[in-house]
């Protein structure tokens, strides 16, 4: 029996602190959609086969826990579905947002290590793209680049 090892060339530790992937979050609807944008080309991300996870829509006078565990389902169905980290994300919804909510959907973003890099409505996006596809596109553009 000979015994062999496989090697990815050059493949060296990846940097901890480089951003991850930045997501578009679609709160819209009642049930969220995730998306991500490479080169402007974008994708809903969906669990795998056999994991599907519906993720519903906490109402607005929910608690900041509540939010937190949305938030952390959607960046986990993400990088579970890309293969790497997710770091940032633009969130939509269906109208405006006040800035007490805007303020406890950041926190709870953040506690998750999902930083906001913007909050829109979904008048302000294209009327004849999907919410969360628009939104990636967008997060792809507000990322910042790997140094």
């Amino acid at each position: 029996m000979k015994l062999f090892q496989i090697e990815e060339p050059d493949a060296g530790p990846s940097d901890p602190g480089a951003p991850g992937a930045a997501i578009g979050i679609d709160l819209a609807g009642s049930e969220v959609e995730v998306a991500c944008s490479i080169g402007g080309n974008a994708v809903i991300l969906a669990d795998r086969e056999g994991f599907e996870r519906a993720l519903l829509v906490p109402g607005p006078k929910a608690e900041k826990a509540q939010w937190q565990e949305l938030f952390q389902a959607a960046r986990t169905r993400a990088e579970r579905a890309l293969s790497r980290p997710v770091s940032h994300a633009v969130i939509v919804f269906a109208s405006s947002v006040n800035a007490d909510l805007s303020n406890k959907l950041r926190d709870a973003a953040e506690a998750v290590a999902l930083k906001v890099l913007r909050f829109s409505r979904r008048a302000e996006l294209p009327a004849s793209s999907n919410a969360a596809l628009a939104a990636a596109v967008i997060a792809e553009d507000l990322a910042p680049r790997p140094e």
